[in-house]
């Protein structure tokens, strides 16, 4: 039996295929989770701290698991099968959008932005959102697409809030 949602949707004439929407849910994370999605992030992130002369194998992987807290953290589930996560991590004035990190089969899809939706509109909480992103990464415009602004930038981190 194949899953049809991860087919590409025909296409008109010589357009390219765009792939069909995912069909996800949401699981809490558990402690358990933490190695595969330290793999996960070293996998995604690779490019970017590469580009910016920053990739380090073992600081990467080290760097999420000393900072992961199961209890903010959500699976992105496709089909049941673990395809990705995030976190939102509260804090007394403010709520910081983290580890959004998805495998690479599932990205270019509208996964991103539906997650994105989800979480900001899922209650009425007056704090901003603040996130920081990795220079020149594609996951900009994500942001920026959901009413993030850049507040301040370095070298390698731009960071951003949605008031």
């Amino acid at each position: 039996m194949t899953d049809r949602s991860l087919e590409p949707s025909p296409s008109a004439a010589g357009a390219p295929a765009v792939p069909a929407p995912l069909d996800w849910t949401l699981r809490p994370a558990s402690p358990d989770d933490a190695l595969w999605m330290a793999e996960l992030r070293a996998v995604v992130m690779r490019p970017d701290l590469e580009r910016l002369g920053r990739y380090d194998s073992h600081r990467v992987r080290r760097r999420f698991l000393d900072a992961y807290e199961a209890r903010h953290t959500q699976v992105v589930l496709v089909g049941g099968e673990p395809v990705g996560l995030f976190a939102v991590r509260p804090e007394p004035g403010e709520r910081w959008f983290e580890h959004l990190y998805l495998r690479s089969d599932v990205q270019g899809r509208g996964l991103g932005g539906q997650l994105m939706a989800h979480v900001l509109r899922r209650d009425d909480d007056a704090r901003p959102f603040r996130l920081d992103v990795l220079q020149g990464s594609a996951a900009r415009r994500l942001y920026e697409r959901h009413g993030f602004v850049v507040e301040r930038e370095d070298a390698v981190d731009v960071w951003m809030v949605r008031h």
